[in-house]
């Protein structure tokens, strides 16, 4: 393929954003559902291509299907793979990095949400594939872990992982999981909104409508919210050009994460997958890696003293900006075939998701966050069904003034979250193990943790006492 074909296909998908984007801007559902332009560009891309266009119509090129040469999808399709990394790598570059302990009084209660929502949706997905999906639709015992790839991890997980799925002999797996997650996204703005609305009029929490204060910005920002603005926009006016530094430190993060991953999957070659062992770790993507080299990073920077000049901000940009490429790219080149073909498997696997993190929502988050529940939990719900983002945009919904300090927790949660589950190291293994030993296994282990989380949310957390003065738990239990 000529680098001028790669240019196009690039240029050509930054042409699909910036049209989703003006479309979107005149579209009132889409503004009522908060759809990103990202994924109407993809849903666009996949509407003009071979999948749906080109079955009704001959394309006006000689090597095409739909409005777009063939070279135009292949490169599409290898993008995913690739941007991945760079979101996965810039996640935590630039913002500070606080204590365990401080983590863990502050956000404790919503790591135990936010990681049974995770692991107990591996339970019921291996369940359902256990008992309907394999027996009765044939489908592969690895569709067990979809619900998680697809809802907890999001299109950039579920696309990252598109080369695992091949590999392990379950191709269709990537569009399943792609197609879920298209479901999670719409469905956590859909469901929290509808939750919200209820909540409202039963009282659970405060109308957002009367929130707003005459501050404006002010009162909607957090302090420490409002310093890191102040500190990105020195840092911007003194720097010529911060962002191929920043770039620079992405690229160093995925060359880390890189060489960690090479010399794990090198030390489990010389070990236990030795003379036809077990491979897991040869079937791992690279961007949980990065992710971990983007955290190591960051810590070095702390310590050398050269936090200041790493801005937020910037690596937030950059870390989005990948990620819409890799929404559009992923969707673009959706196989509606594959979806068609496992069309009831796709519904009971939607179907089994959703009604599980409306349970953990409604019946676990109350019994384990101590004070403001539902606006704290209301995040951890978005986030299990669509994205990271969707999670602050049902908090912001349901507490615009962030007075319940559900978005700090938030934050702080991720650190103890995305690492493992949500696009960390197990999702990215869930499928190699499931390969290599089983789905009962996988299911066991998945079982115990999910109701070790249980266990530490009822038993520990949920006996605590607020303290809302430093808007956190006091290690103290009640009398």
């Amino acid at each position: 393929m000529a680098v001028a074909e790669i240019l196009l296909a690039i240029l050509l998908l930054c042409l699909l954003v910036l049209a989703s984007a003006v479309l979107r801007a005149y579209t009132l559902w889409a503004r009522r559902l908060f759809l990103p332009a990202s994924i109407i560009a993809g849903a666009a891309g996949l509407l003009l291509g071979p999948e749906v266009l080109g079955r009704f119509m001959d394309s006006p090129f000689e090597d095409g299907a739909g409005l777009f040469p063939d070279y135009v999808y292949q490169t599409w399709s290898a993008i995913p793979g690739l941007l991945i990394s760079v979101v996965f790598a810039a996640l935590f570059l630039g913002k500070p990095l606080p204590g365990v302990r401080e983590i863990w009084l502050r956000a404790g209660p919503q790591v135990v949400v936010g990681q049974t929502m995770a692991w107990g949706q591996y339970v019921v997905g291996i369940l359902l594939a256990l008992l309907v999906l394999t027996p009765v639709f044939g489908l592969s015992p690895m569709a067990g872990a979809l619900i998680e790839i697809g809802f907890e991890g999001g299109h950039g997980t579920a696309a990252g992982m598109a080369g695992t799925f091949e590999d392990l002999g379950f191709a269709a797996g990537a569009d399943l999981a792609l197609g879920l997650a298209t479901v999670g996204l719409v469905g956590g703005v859909v469901v929290g909104t509808i939750l919200i609305n209820l909540a409202v009029r039963r009282g659970i929490i405060d109308n957002p409508e009367n929130g707003h204060g005459p501050g404006g910005d002010q009162d909607r920002f957090s302090e420490r919210e409002l310093y890191v603005l102040r500190r990105d926009r020195q840092q911007e006016s003194q720097t010529t050009d911060p962002l191929t530094v920043h770039l620079g430190l992405v690229a160093l993060a995925v060359v880390l994460g890189w060489g960690m991953l090479s010399a794990l999957q090198w030390f489990e070659a010389v070990t236990w997958a030795r003379d036809g062992g077990v491979e897991i770790l040869q079937h791992v993507p690279l961007f949980p890696m990065a992710m971990l080299g983007g955290v190591l990073l960051q810590v070095l920077i702390t310590r050398a003293g050269y936090a200041e000049y790493v801005s937020e901000r910037t690596m937030s940009r950059i870390s989005g900006t990948a990620l819409d490429f890799t929404i559009v790219a992923a969707l673009a080149t959706l196989s509606l075939t594959a979806l068609g073909e496992h069309l009831v498997p796709f519904l009971l696997l939607a179907a089994t998701g959703i009604a599980w993190s409306l349970f953990v929502l409604v019946v676990i988050a109350p019994r384990v966050i101590p004070f403001d529940w539902f606006e704290r939990g209301v995040g951890d719900f978005g986030q299990s069904m669509g994205v990271t983002v969707t999670g602050v945009l049902l908090m912001r919904m349901a507490d615009p003034n962030n007075r319940s300090g559900a978005l700090e927790s938030f934050g702080y949660k991720q650190l103890l979250f995305e690492p493992i589950v949500g696009g960390g190291l197990f999702t990215a293994a869930s499928l190699p193990l499931i390969y290599q030993f089983g789905p009962v296994p996988v299911l066991i282990l998945a079982a115990v943790i999910t109701l070790a989380w249980l266990a530490l949310g009822f038993l520990y957390f949920g006996r605590m006492v607020p303290d809302r003065g430093r808007g956190r738990l006091r290690p103290t239990a009640r009398g």
